[in-house]
């Protein structure tokens, strides 16, 4: 194992998230492993990649007029474009297309599953309507996202092994694409997200990306209800949107901000509230490494990270109603930071790197 050649793949390198997160993890792993993407932006992943070695296929050559998006229909084929000889193992990290590569024996394929590609199997009328395509081209859209759904499932067959990043989405590997799967829940940085000495404690915190399946929308809904104090971090599709439409003065949109920034609103919050069903949760993590409790939708990956009146509290349904009960069930408990800490603990980046060191030496060994 020790004299393996690695390659990671990763769908797009245009922004930073969790998957982002987990990819920076995997460098730490495998430092000189070149990692291929169909889309790099230095600029909107500020710079962190600029000593890596990005290789990158012809969509990156193609006009960024418009966002990349608009050329779905040839990803499979860019994806699939990528040569990979001489490796002897290559690990893709994916939501998307980077599953889809093609990897010759006696290489290997491991794929780090974030979930199976959303919307092709579970929220393709949404993810339609949140384009910004017209109408003849969402129409048209639809026979192709049914042939990129056969092609996705026929690139699944050919990975090696599949590891999940939670026991939702091992479900969901096993509903979509009929394989099974090792659950290796992805890596938080519990040395860095770590507690204030003195929090403030005196606003919630909704976080991440600004899209319609984020459900932030929800949360500000209730808050505009509830006159709570509130501060939202993270940019998208959606976020001149959300701002506009709720105004309320309790409200605080601040946009993308720094991981150190991130910690201190983190460390300082009520309450990270987690409005969505997602598959894992990392910022849930991340959260309650800060010594701060969660208030989340019982669904998804949040039931694997949230345990109620220990680390934080569920709501049941996505309303406004549902939250609004739920913060008042939370305003009335107490939660311990040391108990916080000590369950993130379990999902430290030591652990993700030394399971996941495990299953490629296992697999070495076959």
């Amino acid at each position: 194992m020790i004299f393996m050649k690695v390659a990671l793949v990763h769908d797009f390198l245009t922004q930073l998230g969790g998957a982002e997160r987990v990819l920076d993890v995997l460098l730490e792993i495998f430092p000189n492993s070149p990692v291929f993407t169909l889309v790099y932006d230095e600029k909107n992943t500020e710079c962190r990649y600029k000593k890596a070695d990005i290789k990158t296929g012809f969509l990156q050559k193609l006009p960024r007029k418009w966002s990349y998006k608009w050329y779905l229909p040839l990803m499979p084929w860019a994806i699939e474009s990528f040569d990979f000889t001489g490796f002897d193992l290559v690990i893709s990290d994916a939501s998307a297309f980077a599953k889809g590569i093609k990897v010759l024996s006696p290489a290997k394929h491991f794929c780090y599953c974030h979930t199976p590609t959303r919307y092709l199997w579970t929220e393709q009328e949404s993810y339609l309507n949140a384009v910004p395509y017209p109408k003849f081209i969402k129409t048209l859209a639809k026979p192709v996202l049914y042939w990129m759904k056969a092609w996705d499932f026929k690139a699944a067959q050919k990975v090696t092994r599949f590891i999940a990043n939670s026991n939702e989405v091992r479900n969901r590997i096993l509903k979509y694409y009929h394989r099974d799967s090792v659950v290796i829940y992805p890596p938080i940085d519990t040395v860095f997200f770590k507690p204030s000495r003195n929090p403030s404690r005196e606003y919630y915190l909704a976080a991440g990306r600004m899209e319609p399946y984020k459900k932030i929308d929800l949360v500000l809904e209730a808050f505009t209800i509830t006159g709570q104090p509130l501060i939202i971090a993270g940019s998208g599709s959606k976020f001149k949107d959300w701002k506009k439409r709720y105004p309320a003065k309790n409200i605080k949109f601040l946009g993308r901000v720094s991981d150190e920034e991130l910690r201190d609103l983190y460390q300082n919050a009520k309450a990270f509230v987690f409005p969505a069903k997602e598959d894992a949760g990392m910022m849930i993590v991340e959260a309650q490494s800060c010594g701060t409790p969660v208030i989340a939708y019982n669904d998804g990956g949040a039931k694997e990270f949230v345990k109620t009146g220990l680390t934080g509290v569920f709501f049941e349904e996505q309303t406004p109603k549902s939250l609004i009960k739920a913060l008042q069930n939370f305003e009335t408990m107490n939660f311990q930071t040391e108990k916080l800490v000590e369950s993130s603990a379990l999902f430290d980046k030591t652990a993700f790197k030394r399971n996941f060191l495990k299953l490629v030496g296992e697999e070495s060994e076959l």
